[in-house]
Parts: C-alpha cells; structure tokens; sequence
C-alpha cells in the first residue's frame, strides 16, 4: 500500500470540541463542551452529524468532534497545522479525508465535523428573537458557521499538546467546506452561488425556513427541539431540504456581501491555493449532445447578442464539436472566472495567489477529473481511497501533488525543489496551473473568449 518508510503516525478520533447538539442545544450556535479528568477514549471515530448520509459513522447530534493526525515525536516540534473541512453531506470519519497521508510529511492533519441541512442553517424568526435576548445576536442560522469557528478555536487552544503550532494553521476544504474561506469565481458568474461562497439573503432564508417547518407540522421551535433527528432529513421538501440550507447573509458570521468582501478588503491578507477541476461545473466527462442541443444550452444560458457572441467564440456544427465546445465553454467559465475572482482580491491585498485545473481521470470510474477526484491525490491518501486499480502514474500524481500542498502548508507558497514551477497569479495573467496529466502553464480561455466572459458577467448581477 506505499506506506514504507513512512514516519509513526499517530490519530486521536472522535474528540469532542463543543456540548451535544440534540435537544435545546438544536438550532443554538456550539456549546462549552462539559470537561472531563479521565483518560478518554481516541480510538474510534465520534458521530456524525445529520444530513450528513454517511456510511462510515453513526448519525448522531452529539457530532461536533475533530480528529488530530500527527508525527510530532514531542509536544515541543510545533508543526504546522491543517484543518480540513468537508463539503456538504460529508463526515470527518470518510476515508478519503483520512489525515495519515499529511501527517507523514510534518503536517498535523485535523479534521471536524460541523452541522449542515436544517440543523446547521435554519433561519426563523423565533430563533432570531431567541439570539437577540440570549446572546445579542439579531439574526439566526449559520450555526455549521459557527461550528467551524469553535472547531478552530479548538485548534488554537489544543493543537500545541499534539505537537502542532497554534499560530500556524492553514484551513482548506472543497464546496461548502470551504465557506470559511474566501471564494472561488468571479462575484458575477451565476456559478458563484452554486460553490462555496454561494449563500442566501436573510429575507430568503427566512421564508425557507418557515415553509421547511411548515413541512414537518411545526409552528415553533420548541416542537422542532422535539422531532426525531430523521423527521429533519425526511420532510415532504425531500432532497432539496439539506442542498437548499446554506450559509445566510447576516452581516456576523458574514460581515458583508460576497463582492464587497472583496472590494473592501474585508477578507484576511493570507496566501490562497485555489482551483477547478476539468469535468465539473457544466463540463462533463464523455457529453455527446446534438447541435441542436448544445444551441439550446447557449439560448438557456445567454441572452440577446451573447447567444450568437458565445457561438462564434466556441463554434460548432456536429455532435463531436458541439460537445467539445459546450464543455469548452464551461471549463473556461470555471478557469476565467477563478482569475476574475483572483484579480478582485488581490486589489487590496499583497499576499499571492495561486489557481489550478486538475484534468486527471483516476482510473475505475466514468466521470473523468470530476468533481472531487483530486482530493485523495493532494492528500497523499492512496492508501485508503480505491476506485480500481491504482497505477504506477497515480501514485506520481499523487507525491508531486502533495508535494505542493504540503509546501503551500509549510511556507505559503507551493513551490519547492524538484517540482515544475507554479506561478502565482498576476492582473494580467492569462493561463493556470495544469495539475494531473500535465505540469506547468494552461492558458485559461483565448483572449477574445477571456473578453466575451469579463463582457458577460458584468451585465449579470454580483452575490
């Protein structure tokens, strides 16, 4: 399984960093977990919390907990930290967040769990009046937030006994695992809202968390304190239930709009790593549609002239070059729009950034470098996520991979000996960083393409 040679690892499961969040700790931000004097049991992982479908630990409301990985032979060594956040509907105890991997290379690994769906982000106005008079807060929801704030004051106070530094703690994640970060896209691709930084208004929150109580036949938050935990996943809203709650727009938890916490500068002035992978957001791996279907996309899509505009930029006449240029077309909005989003931030910021397109297809599965597919490689987790058969190339992919996160934990920068160079974004850069099937510099869109998104998303409005 590669593992020779490799460092004494050791993993802490299942700590808890904040109280049970069953009963009347529902629908309230993280509690003071209660503390303990006895020798307490790390071996296994805690629950996991609802919505998240998990298959890999028990579903329960007591799930706030975090799992620290780590070689540190003392708690003197400092090592850098990371926090790894999982997208919605995950759990800190799935295998392809295992820690192991990174830990191995003088990182300590933590993951956490943190609530999503109706008991992560429910907005209503009792439970807005019931924060006002407990905590002075005039607002409701965010309480996943919440948890990944309490997670990383955790961090902060305890990482030192496992051999980690407290001031040097990188957070990453993938989709709504990432909400504590900064973002992703260009504020006006309507993408945007679909990612990590995607959120709602407080006026829309508010009426979908009254029609989602509505659902479950409660008029109060004291019956909702009271339903049975699957009563919340299974409402008649169904599926939608746990994909609709995210992140609200509360000028606390979010201090602003996604575009002026760019404009303003309100975001910290730290290094990002960010980036897309090929076969996702529109994009996807083997599309075989008519032209006639890729016309109707464009006419979906755009509007007036830009119908015509995005056909000229991405031509096409058969089915072969009407499903190139529609998955063309939206790997270049995801590429483009990372620059566009990049060039905001850095207008008040000095730190660097980098950006990605990952474009390898692990092997045994259909959906090429789809969504996700570059976790396990960065995380030099092989070990113990399998898809098939893992090649020789996979397991190269995977230490240069590694390799740059690693440094970019250690340093702030990806770059390091023996590794192609990675260059940093600038104002006026026009390609990315290739990551899978090739190293180095991808442009990401021709200039007149680059010129018809920049023209597109500034007639759309901004989130």
């Amino acid at each position: 399984m590669n593992l020779t040679n490799w460092r004494d690892v050791t993993v802490w499961k299942g700590i808890p960093f904040a109280a049970d969040t069953s009963g009347e700790n529902r629908f309230r931000p993280p509690q003071n977990v209660t503390s303990w004097n006895t020798t307490f049991d790390a071996r296994d992982y805690g629950y996991s919390c609802p919505s998240s479908g998990t298959t890999y630990a028990t579903i329960g409301e007591d799930c706030l907990n975090v799992n620290v990985w780590s070689a540190a032979n003392s708690t003197n060594d400092r090592l850098p930290v990371v926090m790894w956040s999982y997208p919605a509907g995950g759990s800190n105890a799935d295998p392809r967040f295992d820690g192991g991997g990174m830990a191995d290379k003088g990182v300590v690994f933590v993951n956490y769990n943190y609530r999503t769906g109706p008991t992560g982000w429910l907005v209503s106005p009792e439970l807005t009046k019931e924060n006002l008079a407990s905590i002075g807060l005039n607002s409701s929801g965010n309480y996943g937030m919440l948890d990944q704030f309490a997670a990383l004051q955790w961090v902060r106070d305890n990482i030192a006994s496992f051999g980690g530094d407290p001031d040097h703690i990188t957070v990453m994640g993938k989709i709504v695992g990432a909400i504590i970060q900064s973002g992703l896209r260009d504020p006006h691709d309507p993408s945007a809202t679909e990612l990590a930084e995607g959120y709602q208004t407080y006026d829309v929150a508010e009426a979908y968390g009254v029609s989602f109580m509505e659902s479950v036949n409660c008029s109060t938050i004291a019956c909702m304190r009271s339903l049975p935990m699957e009563t919340l996943d299974t409402s008649e809203l169904g599926g939608t239930a746990g994909a609709s709650f995210k992140a609200t727009l509360d000028y606390y938890c979010m201090p602003d709009t996604y575009l002026n916490t760019l404009k303003l500068g309100l975001a910290h002035d730290v290094p990002i790593l960010t980036g897309n992978t090929k076969d996702e957001s529109g994009a996807s791996y083997g599309l075989n549609i008519t032209f006639a279907q890729y016309l109707k996309d464009l006419n979906s899509t755009y509007e007036g002239d830009f119908v015509d505009q995005f056909l000229k930029a991405y031509p096409a006449n058969d089915s072969l070059t009407a499903s190139a240029a529609e998955n063309a077309q939206y790997t270049d909005r995801s590429t483009v729009g990372t620059q566009f989003w990049a060039n905001y931030w850095m207008r008040n910021r000095t730190s660097s950034v980098w950006t990605y397109l990952w474009d390898h297809a692990p092997p045994g599965q259909t959906a090429g470098a789809a969504h996700m597919t570059e976790i396990q490689y960065t995380q030099n987790n092989l070990y113990n996520v399998y898809y098939g058969q893992w090649e020789d190339d996979d397991y190269q992919i995977s230490t240069r991979m590694n390799s740059y996160w690693v440094n970019f934990i250690k340093f702030g920068n990806p770059n390091g000996k023996q590794l192609p160079k990675w260059d940093n974004v600038a104002s006026n850069t026009t390609t990315t960083q290739e990551l899978g099937n090739g190293w180095g510099p991808r442009i990401l869109a021709h200039v007149n393409q680059i010129d018809l998104f920049k023209s597109w998303f500034a007639t759309l409005p901004a989130i």
